[in-house]
């Protein structure tokens, strides 16, 4: 699988997943043109995408594709926090 269908195949994993988990009274849908790409990387015939959307809900999702066993595995998180933390002197 070559990287631009990948990152397709992505944005459409994360279309239909947001859309079958979105709460149903808010009558809303997502498409393609919500999601984007973070982070990216293919080593050998893995890949792995980090994938948010442009609903803040705070949610992103991780996509991993198994190029051996032709599976494709999503986590979907949500983000509690965002704080910083100094760290040496």
């Amino acid at each position: 699988m070559k990287n631009d269908e990948m990152l397709d195949l992505c944005k459409e994993v994360v279309v239909n997943y947001f859309n079958e988990n979105v709460e149903k009274t808010d009558e809303f849908k997502i498409n393609k043109d919500n999601v984007f790409v973070v982070w990216f990387s293919k080593t050998l015939q893995n890949f792995k995408a980090l994938v948010s959307t442009t609903i803040s809900d705070g949610m992103y999702y991780e996509l991993t594709y198994n190029g051996n066993r032709k599976e494709l595995y999503l986590d979907a998180y949500k983000k509690w926090e965002n704080k910083c933390i100094k760290v040496g002197e």
